[in-house]
């Protein structure tokens, strides 16, 4: 029997075994463009005004908005043509009351100008005059210097996980290089004398290795580094042999089968023997028997064999524990749905359905945990908590996107 504890305990008992919440990992440098999906270091701080000038977001002419208060397209407001504001170059004209100058989209208002009158909204009527058609209000068609980032201001925090957009706002303020966290390196084994590698054709009594390609491409994905020590027998010589080997060259270690009481219950006694086992068990399901210790100070997780278990136990404890080494700030999508039937639920474990969502309907996707190919057509997931007998149908749930 597991002596098992609560997935919020697990968490919670992993969090602190890494210290104060500070970033375990250290930092590097790295151009901007090939950052998205780092986790920033540090807060990004602008040095100047963006954008450094007034400009214009349409192609018009510059104005001092009260000269045309009231016009129409039959009164229209005559205004003196200044000039023009060629794109790229500064703007050398000064605007008095009654007179307006050309700019185009992005171009820079002329000194003196608060709005734009959009070009088809005007008539040129030659000798440098210039019938306005439609009144404006201050600021209109305009942005001001300093509207989308002001000097001083802070427009990126240590701990965001960088998305393209960040990568266009580095670039707008100058930063073709960002201090990024330093990816951990996590060692990746599966154990099992029935597992074969993807490439190989299995035998009677044998199914391909799913475990590790789907754990290097998961703990990829949350933005760490990943290093299959490929399949090792359930000898316990060999898993002990390939642990001390992990625990050397990287920073957390994944051990995928093994977590099962029972013969061979290898993973819980190597972890024991060469370090701390904190604790065998989590009352959830799938991924019961996860266990988590630490061997020289670093974590190591034995992972259920079953893949839609090992999947759920890594989105739910892999994912945040990289993402404490890395001090990143994560953030779950979520939406609500209406159940689209009736489910019991186990007493005494959290449980984690999947679920494909339409129409706002949730439809969960029914399962066995070693059948990885169920996940397929799932949008996310419904959690059942541990005291609850299950849901009605048309009952709302939270669902959270994976």
């Amino acid at each position: 029997m597991l002596n098992v504890i609560t997935i919020e305990e697990a968490i919670e008992i992993i969090a602190q075994t890494q210290g104060d919440g500070s970033p375990v990992s250290t930092q590097e440098n790295r151009p901007s463009v090939l950052s998205v999906g780092r986790v920033l270091h540090e807060d990004i701080i602008a040095t100047e005004d963006i954008p450094g000038f007034n400009r214009s977001t349409v192609d018009g002419y510059a104005v001092i908005s009260s000269d045309t208060f009231g016009c129409s397209e039959s009164t229209e407001a005559l205004l003196t043509l200044k000039g023009e504001v060629l794109m790229g170059q500064s703007a050398d004209i000064s605007l008095i009351k009654g007179a307006c100058a050309v700019v185009s989209t992005g171009g820079e208002l002329p000194s003196g100008a608060d709005a734009v009158v959009m070009l088809e909204h005007t008539e040129d009527y030659g000798n440098d005059m210039i019938g306005i058609q439609k009144p404006v209000a201050p600021g209109n068609n305009v942005i001001f210097k300093g509207d989308d980032v002001k000097a001083g201001e802070s427009v990126l925090t240590s701990g965001t996980i960088l998305k393209p957009h960040d990568i266009g706002i580095l670039s707008a303020l100058g930063h073709s290089e960002v201090t990024v966290r330093a990816k951990p390196k996590v060692a990746i084994i599966s154990t099992g004398d029935e597992l074969v590698e993807v490439t190989e054709t299995p035998k009677r009594g044998q199914i391909r290795d799913v475990n590790t390609p789907m754990l290097i491409s998961a703990v990829t994905t949350y933005g760490a580094q990943a290093q299959s020590l490929g399949i090792i027998k359930d000898d316990e010589a060999a898993i002990r042999a390939a642990v001390k080997q992990a625990i050397k060259e990287s920073d957390i270690v994944l051990i995928s089968g093994g977590s099962s009481a029972g013969t061979r219950d290898l993973t819980a006694r190597i972890i024991e023997a060469e370090g701390e086992l904190i604790f065998h068990g989590i009352a959830m399901k799938p991924g019961k028997p996860t266990i988590f210790g630490k061997i020289y100070g670093k974590p190591i997780i034995g992972l259920p064999g079953h893949p839609v278990a090992a999947y759920f136990v890594t989105h739910l404890i892999i994912r945040p524990l990289i993402a404490n080494y890395l001090g990143a700030k994560l953030k779950d999508i979520t939406t609500t749905a209406k159940i689209s039937e009736s489910i019991s639920s186990n007493h005494g474990r959290t449980e984690y359905i999947p679920v494909k969502l339409e129409n706002d309907v949730a439809i969960p996707i029914k399962s066995k945990s070693s059948l990885i190919t169920s996940l397929a057509d799932i949008d996310g997931y419904i959690s059942i908590p541990r005291d609850s007998e299950g849901l009605a149908k048309g009952e709302e749930v939270k669902v959270d996107f994976i």
